[in-house]
């Protein structure tokens, strides 16, 4: 069965993973994470793309960004790969792959998940286990979106702004969003979506993709259907697929 299309548009923000080749590493010293953040600032101005959120892990990248005309989004991931695997092939005289071939994207309904898609994002170090606070990790956006610090590669969302009226006010109310832990349900919705390549949104934009997109587009369980033992006509549940 051939793939189905990604789906990017216009002016929609967009969750992208992309990780090593076998799932090995693509970050080996402190100096790779300098020069992938180079290389993503430079393709983010060529794509007119602005970047809201970003994890940097060693065998895998987490992006959440709004391209202004969504053809540029597989340009942009395109030179970056390219850019990045240069320079690490020069840098360790290494050749062959260093980035899957296909990378994984979820278009994001900003009034519904942006929020927690990016808290979900900014958490990977905590949940890796390589942190137990986001703050101590280093390569992503959480230490700017909650502590102010500088990072002129980063465009806040308007929701990020609207969380208060000034910077300090703001990342206060940032942290804030951090002292609980992300909803479940949020968590396993954003991984599916992600996984299986599928826009996520409430009702209505998932309608509007479908309409864009002449077919229903939406994240489903995969597995063999487990009954549920609270129902006693014996209907069917889907099993959730995780992994991201």
């Amino acid at each position: 069965m051939p793939r189905r299309p990604r789906i990017h548009l216009d002016g929609v923000p967009l969750h992208i993973v992309q990780r090593g080749h076998n799932r090995e590493a693509c970050f080996l010293a402190e100096e790779d994470y300098h020069a992938y953040l180079h290389w993503l600032k430079e393709a983010l101005g060529e794509a007119q793309c602005t970047l809201h959120a970003y994890a940097l892990m060693t065998n895998h990248v987490h992006l959440l960004l709004t391209p202004r005309r969504a053809e540029t989004v597989p340009r942009l991931i395109i030179s970056l790969g390219r850019r990045y695997v240069q320079y690490i092939n020069h840098t360790y005289r290494r050749t062959g792959a260093l980035w899957d071939s296909r990378y994984k994207s979820s278009l994001i309904h900003a009034e519904s998940y942006l929020l927690a898609c990016q808290r979900y994002i900014e958490l990977n170090p905590v949940r890796a286990g390589m942190v137990d606070d986001p703050a101590h990790y280093r390569w992503s956006s959480y230490r700017t979106h909650a502590l102010g610090q500088a990072a002129d590669w980063l465009t806040p969302h308007p929701l990020y702004l609207a969380l208060a009226g000034t910077p300090k006010q703001r990342q206060a109310a940032y942290r804030t969003l951090f002292r609980a832990e992300l909803d479940q349900e949020a968590l396993s919705d954003i991984r599916l979506a992600l996984n299986q390549n599928q826009p996520l949104g409430n009702a209505r934009f998932m309608s509007r993709i479908a309409k864009l997109m002449g077919e229903r587009r939406e994240a489903r369980p995969r597995g063999r259907p487990r009954v549920n033992e609270n129902a006693g006509n014996g209907e069917a549940q889907g099993q959730g697929e995780l992994g991201i």
